[in-house]
């Protein structure tokens, strides 16, 4: 694999969660592979006093602790790794303390030897993406006045709405060319994500079959045990709808909808997932009643282990009207999507965890045999993206003996097979696509902009509305009672079958 050109990777927040549970490990296990640049530098920036040999020493015992690693040769390469890492500690809303972190650089550049090629990191809360842009710009640390390349990595949540999208879109644009902006979302480093693209581009079987003539339906499940944890201040202001469907479920539903593109290159690509994200049909205020469902979590059990309502969660209103759970059917007006809906399930506190896209196919026209399947439920692609990645087809075979008696089988692939190593972190693979300059799995201001469209109307909705369609389900459940009827028919006859709230959780 190609590697890429010698750098400095700079990450904001490097005292944060993020970094000693994602961005380090995925740092370490590209070093592990051989994969980062030959001349190779990390600073981390915080506000938090420490010497770089604490950072380092703290760093160590995340990053064992997350990646499991007890052997001598392991801790040792480690060790080694942690050598390459650096930390300044300094206020990052004042612009003139950007002279510290510039005179790091200038020093890091000069002892290794590397060329002004700087990635800047934005491992912060959202609050900070207004400021450091603009701080590195007043130092001149935007740009490089040698030749040198400048990228800068955000994470999500991108904007809370259309408005600040936009006014985020054009701060970033302000102070880094949009080549230059990686809007990251760890959902598009997961290898099943990617290899939907493989799966359908480089297979003359399924792209044939991959459109309204030959598909009833599809659906997309991303369903998690855990509650907010100690995410609730945040949660409580974004809910399901944003925190999930906004990015990680539109992504999934661009891959499975797009056009082939013209050549598998980033901008032709994200062409496409524009495009489809431009084509979302956007609901009028009486479609969004019989199409959408959201749902918050009671108390219940998780595990055989009692756990607490969503309104009694740590830095959760106690009246809260936040979703916690979106059942949603989508529509995509174009030539090959017209008239073929797409489900997104969503939500936290459920049964399972588990992550996947079910491509249900229309059945034959007549059935002649016992046993044969009819409806959409007869042949189905299964693409799962966790916890176990891997490909199932299900289709009738006939049962050994005499007559035609059908059963449904399954075919199924699982991914670790295809090679003995481990699958990479998703973060490893965005973070060396980063470094590239590969902008392929990142977001592009329009398609971001674009699916902020259609998610707004419905936000607009519920402010006006807060409780109004509210539903509720207990943690542990597989979410709120009328989904057993969601994808069957519309709502307005199955409303009175929403559960209601335990009394002491709405005082």
């Amino acid at each position: 694999m190609k590697k890429a050109e010698n750098q400095i990777l700079v990450i904001f927040g490097a005292s944060g969660d993020l970094t000693h549970r994602k961005l380090l490990p995925a740092l370490f296990e590209l070093y592990s592979r051989d994969l980062l640049p030959e001349k190779f530098q990390v600073i981390g920036a915080a506000r938090t006093p420490q010497s770089t040999d604490e950072f380092r020493n703290k760093q160590q015992a995340f990053i064992s602790e997350v990646l499991k690693i007890s052997d001598y040769s392991q801790l040792s390469k480690l060790a080694d790794f942690l050598q390459l890492v650096n930390y300044i500690d300094f206020d990052t809303d004042d612009a003139k303390q950007y002279q510290i972190l510039k005179e790091k650089i200038i020093f890091l550049e000069k002892e290794y030897n590397i060329p002004d090629n700087i990635i800047y990191y934005l491992a912060t809360p959202p609050a900070m993406y207004d400021i450091i842009p603009i701080n590195l710009q007043k130092c001149g640390m935007n740009v490089s006045l040698s030749g040198g390349s400048r990228k800068i990595i955000i994470e999500k949540p991108f904007g809370y709405d259309l408005e600040s999208a936009q006014r985020l879109n054009h701060l970033l644009e302000s102070t880094f060319h949009e080549s230059e902006i990686f809007r990251i979302d760890h959902y598009l480093g997961k290898e099943t994500v990617q290899n939907i693209l493989v799966l359908r581009f480089s297979n003359g079987i399924f792209e044939p079959l991959w459109n309204r003539n030959y598909i009833d339906s599809i659906e997309i499940i991303s369903t998690e045990t855990l509650g907010v944890e100690n995410r609730g201040k945040y949660y409580d202001i974004v809910g399901a709808l944003r925190d999930m469907v906004q990015n990680h479920l539109m992504q999934l539903i661009a891959f499975i909808a797009m056009e082939p593109p013209a050549t598998f290159d980033p901008e032709s690509i994200r062409d496409e997932i524009a495009k489809v994200f431009k084509a979302l049909h956007v609901y009028s205020p009486e479609e969004r009643v019989h199409n959408i469902i959201r749902g918050q979590y009671m108390e219940g059990n998780i595990d055989e282990k009692k756990v607490i309502g969503y309104r009694r969660e740590k830095n959760v209103a106690p009246n809260s009207n936040t979703e916690t759970y979106i059942a949603m059917k989508l529509m995509i007006d174009n030539w090959r999507w017209g008239g073929i809906p797409f489900f997104i399930y969503t939500g936290k506190r459920l049964k399972e965890k588990r992550t996947e896209i079910i491509i249900h196919f229309k059945s034959t026209p007549q059935q002649f045999f016992i046993g044969q399947c009819s409806g959409s439920s007869c042949n189905q692609l299964i693409i799962k993206v966790q916890p176990d990645e891997s490909i199932s087809l299900k289709f009738g075979l006939k049962i050994p003996g005499a007559g035609f008696e059908v059963k449904q089988v399954s075919m199924d692939f699982k991914y670790n097979t295809l090679s003995e190593e481990k699958l990479p972190d998703a973060y490893e693979r965005l973070l060396l696509d980063a470094m590239l300059g590969d902008s392929t799995l990142f977001s592009r201001n329009d398609a971001l902009e674009a699916s902020w469209k259609f998610i707004d109307p419905i936000e607009e909705e519920w402010k006006k509305h807060p409780s109004k369609d509210l539903c509720y389900y207990k943690a542990g459940s597989t979410g709120p009672t009328i989904i057993s009827n969601f994808r069957e028919q519309t709502f307005r006859y199955i409303r009175n079958e929403c559960e209601l709230p335990i009394q002491n959780e709405i005082q």
